[in-house]
């Protein structure tokens, strides 16, 4: 059974976007081409975004730590530590508010 300690891993990508000129750092805790289910865990620093994109299909978004909103041309959504919104199925964008970390599930076809 693989298994991940979300709080250090937090920390670890925190630490690596603040490295990185992006200012954002990732990586997939489950989930390839063999699989119907993707998660992502996401780092952002405060002021950094991902810009606009299409919708990758059904989603969700879990704060784990910070605060970030998630626009699309409808509205927005603020979230903090242990929110969770499912991703409206149209093009989205998120930014960081403060230092933020988010687990990002995708359902792949």
């Amino acid at each position: 059974m693989d298994a991940t300690h979300l709080p250090e891993l937090v920390d670890q990508l925190l630490t690596s976007a603040h490295s990185a000129r992006s200012g954002r750092a990732a990586q997939t805790l489950y989930g390839s081409a063999d699989h119907h289910l993707r998660q992502t865990v996401i780092a952002l620093v405060a002021g950094h975004r991902l810009t606009d994109h299409e919708s990758p299909g059904e989603a969700s978004l879990q704060v784990l730590r910070g605060h970030v909103t998630l626009t699309t041309a409808n509205g927005s959504w603020e979230g903090v530590d242990g929110d969770l919104v499912v991703i409206p199925p149209e093009r989205h964008g998120l930014a960081a508010q403060q230092d933020s970390v988010v687990l990002l599930t995708v359902v792949t076809s």
